[in-house]
């Protein structure tokens, strides 16, 4: 559904602030540089704060870490609702912005705001309703239960902070600032250093809270984003001359926002359900193997960080551009991310085969989940290239307004495929834990090249060739 202009909030019309490289206009690697870099930098710190949790998991016990790792696909509900709303507000803002469109542009972000807390407070509800349903199908009980049901409860309660903090990043993001995002991760980062053991132990009028207490840093964490974030999306400029009647609901906006949003939230949502799929098999193999595999997730994402630090320099620069009608740099766009993402996946690639061990090592002195863990890095170094060729060419579709492609490759990849190919080879044939490292790289290969051709043939008819 097209925007239509709304002429009543062009009575003010205070200057934005403006970024001196223009993403419609500026040397291309210039610009990925300046988005990538901060982006990848934030992020490395809010994998830290991750592994910090998850070091501090492993202090408490096997269990507890078991719990956490188990608590991913769950807590992913959330991150993928998240990530994928924000992702269609980015599209939709920078569209505007890169058309001249201002004020559809203020519209969009205050619209994206309301609608993100309408549906944090949704999930709250929903998430809490079926976190004991989905623990237990993953074979969660008695105690393994109450301590993944403490853990995630907390973060269900603090959901809209997470969304919020996703919609205010969104604006930003369109407009080219990935700075401030980065601040608040490392930010965020070192406060959690600070709070996890504070809460898990307790000590100057906290009591000890256990798991309980690194869920609650994390949303208090999110609590301060809030107010960092909120800030400075006023200091953009791009608020001036509108009203807080903007916030309420409005149709229009509400549905083109869920177009381009949901169908990016559907594909992170099934990157939990391919986690969930994945914890199901692996679950059958004992604890030691579902935390194995938690400890790999984190190794594999501080390795994958310039990947997704180019996810979001593809998202914005092609959707400010195509919103510009600048087709010519949009080819441009996609070559270079695709380069640069797949020869800085090759060295992370070579550096987690050969350095697999003792990565392991540093979240567990449990043998056997160092064992498994290690074996499951080795076989992931070789998928780390695919990861990113799915990733820019997703982000290229989104930005170019295409966002029901992520949806049908991520069924493929992260629930259809997995499904058949792990029973097969862990069910009928016996293969093992193995089956499914194994399983998991030639799938995403396989999803990879079907996404990088796909996009390619879109991006040529945008072209006319």
């Amino acid at each position: 559904m097209a925007m239509r202009p709304y002429g009543h909030l062009a009575r003010h019309r205070p200057p934005m602030k403006q970024h001196p490289n223009d993403l419609t206009t500026a040397p291309i690697p210039r610009l990925i540089r300046r988005i990538t870099i901060p982006v990848s930098i934030g992020l490395f710190f809010n994998t830290m704060y991750n592994v910090v949790d998850t070091y501090f998991g492993g202090l408490i016990s096997t269990t507890a870490l078991a719990a956490m790792s188990l608590s991913l696909p769950v807590f992913f509900i959330i991150i993928s609702m998240g990530s994928g709303i924000s992702t269609g507000a980015t599209a939709l803002i920078a569209n505007a912005l890169g058309a001249g469109k201002r004020d559809e542009a203020r519209l969009y972000a205050f619209q994206g705001i309301t609608f993100g807390a309408v549906i944090s407070v949704a999930l709250s509800f929903l998430g809490m309703a079926a976190a004991p349903h989905l623990f237990r199908i993953l074979g969660a009980d008695e105690a393994y239960l109450a301590i993944c049901l403490t853990y995630m409860d907390i973060l269900f309660k603090g959901t809209i902070f997470f969304i919020l903090v996703y919609m205010l990043n969104a604006v930003l993001n369109a407009m080219g600032n990935t700075r401030t995002y980065r601040n608040f991760l490392i930010i965020g980062f070192l406060l959690n250093v600070i709070l996890d053991p504070w809460f898990i132990l307790g000590g100057w009028g906290v009591p000890a809270m256990g798991v309980a207490g690194i869920a609650l840093a994390t949303v208090l964490v999110q609590v301060i984003g809030c107010v960092y974030l909120g800030i400075h999306v006023r200091k953009t400029g791009l608020f001036a001359g509108g009203t807080p009647r903007e916030f309420l609901p409005r149709p229009a906006p509400f549905m083109e926002i869920a177009r381009q949003g949901f169908p990016a939230s559907l594909n992170i949502m099934t990157i939990a359900i391919g986690v969930f799929v994945i914890t199901y098999f692996i679950s059958g193999f004992g604890k030691a193997a579902v935390a194995a595999y938690g400890v790999g997730m984190r190794i594999e994402q501080i390795v994958l960080l310039p990947a997704i630090g180019l996810n979001t320099a593809t998202l914005t620069l092609i959707a400010q551009n195509y919103g510009a009608r600048r087709f010519d740099r949009i080819r441009e766009i996609l070559r270079k991310c695709l380069a640069y993402g797949v020869a800085m996946a090759a060295c992370g690639g070579a550096a987690v085969f050969l350095l697999s061990g003792r990565l392991m090592s540093l979240f567990s002195e449990d043998p056997a989940v160092i064992a498994v863990g290690t074996t499951y890095l080795k076989i992931e170094a070789l998928v780390l290239a695919a990861y990113v060729v799915l990733f820019v060419c997703v982000a290229a579709l989104q930005g170019v307004k295409r966002p029901l492609f992520a949806v049908v490759i991520g069924l493929f990849r992260q629930i259809i495929a997995p499904v058949a190919v792990f029973y097969f080879l862990t069910r009928m044939h016996g293969v093992g834990v193995q089956g499914i490292w194994w399983g998991i790289c030639g799938i995403t290969w396989t999803a990879a090249v079907i996404a990088f051709f796909y996009a390619r043939g879109k991006i040529r008819n945008l072209l006319g060739e």
